[in-house]
């Protein structure tokens, strides 16, 4: 008995030292954001300026003075405010590299794309395509990439990036458009990722983020994950048995919902949950509606 009673204690205080260090590792992100916000300011740049002048004295310019040291804090976060900018108003960039291989086309001539994303506000990992002509011809091919599986690259490079035409090469059917094309495969890597942030969102609106395994009630919603490739559908599950599925477009806009019981398809519960023209707000909003009505019945 005494053992079951010290294993308790021990298992709450391991949750009780999770939960802190959670809760620790939170407020450092929003001090570091809180600092960030301030140092960016014109107000606080301008202090900083001032203080670090020559006519304050010569104690300023040491570098172990809090007004050194927060000028130099102040350059860093002046230098990554213009990165930022400089990502966000740029999201396609294009550089040459060469291609270390001897036997490599036009001598190891590469054009690289680089393709910036953000997702809530940060920046992800860029992707990036490499092309480089095809033998004998200024016509440009994939030669390499970090895409993902689900954005159709293949495809898009097929329709704007065409192989040169073998009979004459006047043929205007080979036409490359490669601002055509860095702009439809830009747009398919932001869907993607929508539809990834709508899943993502569901399950913070759900909290299924930070909800233990053990549910509390029979109609909790016990998972959210993402159904196939492409990110376009997503699978729910009941702590009953009963599972959904939703389903998006391109864009991540919710354009089916329907959930199966035991018996089957159950109609009631698709419609009380998803209408036509449903935002993943609303059927997110809907879904907690219906978790809170089944707590309050018990």
């Amino acid at each position: 008995m005494e053992d079951e009673q010290a294993a308790t204690e021990a298992s709450q205080l391991d949750k009780e030292i999770a939960s802190l260090r959670k809760q620790s590792t939170s407020l450092r992100k929003v001090l570091q954001i809180q600092c960030s916000t301030i140092l960016s300011s014109a107000s606080t740049s301008r202090l900083i300026r001032s203080s670090s002048s020559p006519a304050v004295g010569r104690r300023a310019r040491t570098s172990d003075t809090p007004s050194t040291k927060l000028n130099s804090r102040s350059t860093q976060q002046q230098a990554y405010m213009q990165q930022c900018i400089y990502r966000i108003s740029a999201p396609v960039t294009s550089f040459k590299v060469r291609d270390p291989d001897p036997n490599a086309v036009d001598n190891g001539h590469v054009l690289g794309l680089r393709f910036e994303i953000m997702s809530r506000g940060q920046f992800l990992r860029p992707y990036y395509v490499m092309l480089n002509p095809y033998p004998s011809s200024k016509h440009l091919r994939v030669h390499r990439h970090t895409v993902p599986p689900a954005v159709p690259l293949a495809g898009l490079a097929a329709r704007h990036l065409p192989q040169p035409s073998r009979t004459t090469a006047s043929d205007s059917s080979t036409e490359q458009d490669l601002d055509r094309f860095v702009r439809t495969l830009r747009r398919e890597i932001v869907r993607y990722h929508n539809r990834l942030g709508v899943s993502a969102d569901l399950r913070r609106r759900l909290g299924l983020h930070e909800r233990s395994q053990q549910a509390t009630s029979p109609d909790a919603l016990v998972e959210a994950s993402i159904a196939d490739i492409e990110a376009k559908q997503i699978n729910l599950a009941w702590a009953n048995d009963r599972t959904g599925r939703l389903i998006m477009d391109d864009d991540g806009n919710v354009v089916k919902f329907v959930v199966f019981g035991r018996d089957g398809r159950d109609w009631e519960a698709s419609s009380a949950v998803f209408e036509k023209n449903d935002s993943i707000e609303e059927v997110a909003r809907k879904l907690e509606e219906r978790l809170e009505e089944s707590i309050s019945e018990e």
